[in-house]
């Protein structure tokens, strides 16, 4: 696939997902055999049950691999931006870290997504929370405006990685710092996963060999790179897709040990 297919196909998925026909792991509300597939996926990879109460209903769509917010050491006051903020659920948990002199900025690309997010502004009363339309090979933000860039799986759907964090870059204080989840490989995929639209859109095909997703952060002059923490990511959290789910046993197994979820630092230089 060309990376307009990719982004009309990422885009088509989470206008589906923001509308309420498929849900966060990729099949259709109700059939994941939990009566709250997004909260359940939610906890198991780091979101506290405080998190998720202390955000407005409908914010938590389950689509993360991690909890960014949850290592961005957030300082009153500063202003942090989300990269692929979705309905904005790290969004509002950012909200409560930076305070009322803080500010929290959304970048979506989803316009369902985008209109989903702006009414959970309204309905929890968030004043230092702002959602705007973009990619985040093309972010609509200033330079050096922001203190903190979070993201949670979502550089991995972008097909120039280079260009996102080169934009984080760009829109960073000199000090700032990006803290993201992410999804990244070990190694190759096998061809039958490449293959699969659903599988991109899902995190898997899309995603980047570990060194590969590293050295696009320092090519655009990231310090301090650090992973904080990384995981085997289980492939149901992914994607319900029956071709995966047939591959052999032997094929299967790898690719869920060459799946991992990660949480990375990096510091813009002062």
């Amino acid at each position: 696939m060309d990376k307009h297919e990719i982004r009309r196909r990422v885009t088509e998925k989470y206008g589906e997902i923001a509308a309420g026909k498929t849900c966060g792991c990729g099949c259709a509300p109700g059939c994941c055999g939990q009566e709250t597939p997004a909260e359940s996926q939610s906890l198991g990879i780091g979101y506290s049950k405080e998190d998720l109460l202390s955000v407005p209903d409908g914010a938590n769509l389950g689509l993360g691999c991690g909890n960014p917010v949850a290592i961005a050491s957030l300082k009153e006051g500063e202003t942090v931006l989300d990269l692929g903020s979705g309905a904005g659920f790290d969004c509002f948990l950012a909200a409560r870290r930076v305070g009322e002199s803080g500010r929290v900025i959304g970048v979506e690309m989803t316009p369902q997504m985008l209109e989903k997010a702006r009414k959970n502004v309204e309905s929890g009363s968030y004043a230092n929370v702002e959602f705007r339309l973009g990619e985040i090979e093309h972010l609509p933000v200033a330079d050096s405006s922001v203190d903190v860039i979070i993201s949670n799986c979502v550089i991995n759907l972008s097909p120039d990685k280079p260009a996102v964090f080169s934009e984080a870059y760009r829109v960073l204080r000199p000090g700032g710092r990006i803290m993201v989840s992410d999804i990244v490989i070990t190694r190759d995929l096998p061809d039958p996963v490449k293959r699969l639209a659903d599988a991109y859109t899902g995190c898997i095909s899309g995603a980047s060999r570990r060194d590969a997703y590293l050295d696009c952060i320092t090519s655009a002059g990231f310090l301090d790179i650090a992973i904080l923490d990384e995981k085997t990511f289980p492939i149901d959290f992914i994607t319900s897709d029956p071709e995966i789910r047939g591959l052999s046993p032997d094929l299967l197994e790898g690719l869920k040990e060459s799946v991992k979820s990660i949480r990375v630092r990096a510091i813009k230089p002062r």
